[in-house]
């Protein structure tokens, strides 16, 4: 069941969906919540590397990190990619699941936000963001902008092993963008 407004509501002030820094009231829609763009982007470094290999563990340098200050922005060029998260770092309980869409606006202007989509039961950390930009023209990003929204669901009964409890979640307590981790792939 997906959450509406008023139930998100009840369950961030019963701190049962935690977010640090707290949510301003007017992130949240009718059934989703805007987050916002934090500001450490990671670069995929092509000069370095133009091949990867799954069954391999990624290069230490793969990514090269940029940090926007306030107010500054990032371009993101026509069909680049990039790494960026949320500003806000969420505690999802083990009785709910939260799914990542990007802003439809920014989906009109060719930017595509995309993450896992989907954050298990028990996670914890900001959301890592892989944009692109598929339009034929730069963009710009702005550190605290709104960049993509969550919906929340509960689950059918509380899971019985969260994500904070697998021995294989590679991403947990993570803060910005985290790159690939490949070890659970094989």
């Amino acid at each position: 069941m997906i959450l509406s407004d008023r139930d998100i509501k009840k369950v961030i002030s019963e701190k049962k969906l935690l977010f640090k820094p707290p949510i301003d009231p007017r992130q949240i829609g009718p059934a989703s919540i805007d987050l916002k763009l934090g500001p450490v982007f990671k670069y995929y470094q092509i000069e370095k590397h133009d091949l990867l290999d799954p069954k391999k563990e990624l290069p230490a340098d793969l990514t090269e990190d940029q940090i926007i200050k306030k107010g500054a922005y990032l371009i993101l060029h026509p069909h680049s990619f990039v790494l960026a998260s949320t500003k806000e770092y969420i505690q999802v309980p083990d009785t709910m699941i939260v799914r990542v869409e990007g802003k439809s606006t920014l989906a009109r202007m060719g930017i595509l936000i995309h993450t896992a989509g989907f954050v298990d039961p028990g996670f914890s950390g900001t959301l890592t963001l892989e944009i692109s930009n598929q339009s034929n023209v730069a963009v710009k990003l702005y550190p605290d902008m709104y960049i993509c929204q969550i919906v929340v669901e509960y689950l059918s009964s509380p899971a019985e092993v969260p994500y904070n409890k697998r021995k294989t979640s590679l991403y947990s307590k993570s803060k910005g963008p985290v790159e690939a981790k490949t070890s659970n792939l094989f």
